[in-house]
């Protein structure tokens, strides 16, 4: 293959900037002489007319030579030149060539260079992306995640960043938040995505509800347990326009696609509240909340029905973690009693705080 081939198939099979690719073909010749004759300076053009290299020997005029690889005399320059002087830098033609050794050294910077121009391609292609949703189809499944093929390039889903017990199969199409855009390479890839952050389910509720998209509806807090639960607060910027419901819709036909995305994951969207008390009542459902009382600037004691006890803390304290998170109040719940002397009474003190690590066993 000539070196215009090699070229044309880089820029066009690899979709690289052709001047790039012609500057790291010149630097990896460069390296390959400079290997075999390190006191020679050396410089690689790239002729448009013959479409191949060409190696020279960077040299000063002078009037009588006293190094061969450094000096020429000025008649001879001329004639390379006729425009140079003594002192002048004058480019003469080599004509030596390199053996095996070099020529897998050219290859080897070649390559790295190359790597070096795509991943600096796939940067500038993404980097507008980052943070947002991307669609893409599986491709195959590694011991640390899933290769997800997005268009000519590949991302890399960790199993960490995956929803628990959700089951893919190659060759389906797989939506994901892009997490990171790296400069270069972690292990072997720069985009990093993830299913499993709060961040994705709220990208997924603008892109499906419009008044979110459009900032009519803002998204205040979001907190997640993935496979578990999302808590996602929202308020209108309107006063004609419900945010709760807008996110619901009519027997849930705007969440329903989110749910699906995520597995059927619970959500539950609640309205943001500047009242704290209001607010936590809100962040415990679906349990049904008497009263709140506020009793410190991070603490709140939460009084409720027995019934309503077990909504409230949620499967291994999960509900009442992702409520104390939303809001940043350390939750204590406490029961109602059926006595009006001992209404304040409970039969023993809830607290968050010992479910504060349960969602990472």
């Amino acid at each position: 293959m000539k070196l215009d081939d090699v070229i044309e198939s880089l820029v066009e099979d690899r979709g690289l900037d052709r001047e790039k690719v012609i500057l790291a073909l010149c630097e990896g010749i460069h390296a390959a002489y400079t290997k075999k004759y390190p006191n020679i300076s050396f410089e690689v053009l790239f002729n448009k007319k013959t479409r191949e290299t060409e190696v020279f020997v960077k040299k000063i005029v002078v009037s009588s030579v006293s190094d061969e690889n450094t000096e020429i005399l000025l008649k001879k320059a001329l004639k390379l030149d006729s425009t140079v002087v003594e002192g002048s830098i004058v480019n003469v033609p080599f004509e030596e060539k390199i053996g095996r050794i070099e020529i897998l050294i050219a290859r080897q910077v070649i390559a790295n260079r190359i790597r070096k121009i795509e991943q600096e391609a796939i940067y500038e292609e993404f980097a507008e992306k980052e943070g947002t949703i991307v669609n893409g189809t599986l491709h195959k499944k590694e011991k640390m995640g899933f290769v997800v093929q997005l268009g000519d390039n590949v991302a890399f889903l960790p199993n960490s960043a995956v929803i628990p017990g959700e089951v893919f199969r190659i060759g389906s199409p797989i939506r994901a938040y892009l997490a990171q855009v790296l400069n270069t390479p972690k292990g072997d890839y720069q985009l990093i995505l993830d299913r499993a952050s709060a961040e994705f389910v709220k990208k997924l509720f603008e892109t499906e509800i419009p008044e979110i998209f459009e900032g009519i509806v803002e998204v205040k807090k979001i907190v997640r347990i993935p496979g578990y639960k999302t808590k996602i607060a929202v308020i209108s910027n309107s006063s004609e326009i419900d945010p709760v419901g807008t996110c619901v819709g009519v027997d849930g036909v705007r969440i329903k696609p989110i749910l699906r995305e995520l597995s059927g994951e619970k959500i539950d969207v609640i309205l943001f509240d500047n009242s704290l008390e209001n607010f936590i009542k809100s962040s415990l459902k679906p349990a049904e909340i008497d009263k709140v009382e506020i009793t410190g600037e991070d603490s709140a004691i939460v009084w409720l029905a027995q019934d309503q006890r077990s909504l409230a803390i949620g499967k291994m304290g999960r509900n009442i973690l992702l409520a104390s998170r939303i809001t940043g109040i350390n939750i204590n719940l406490q029961q109602v009693s059926s006595d009006v002397e001992n209404k304040l009474s409970s039969d023993r003190d809830f607290d968050i705080e010992s479910f504060e690590d349960i969602d990472r066993d």
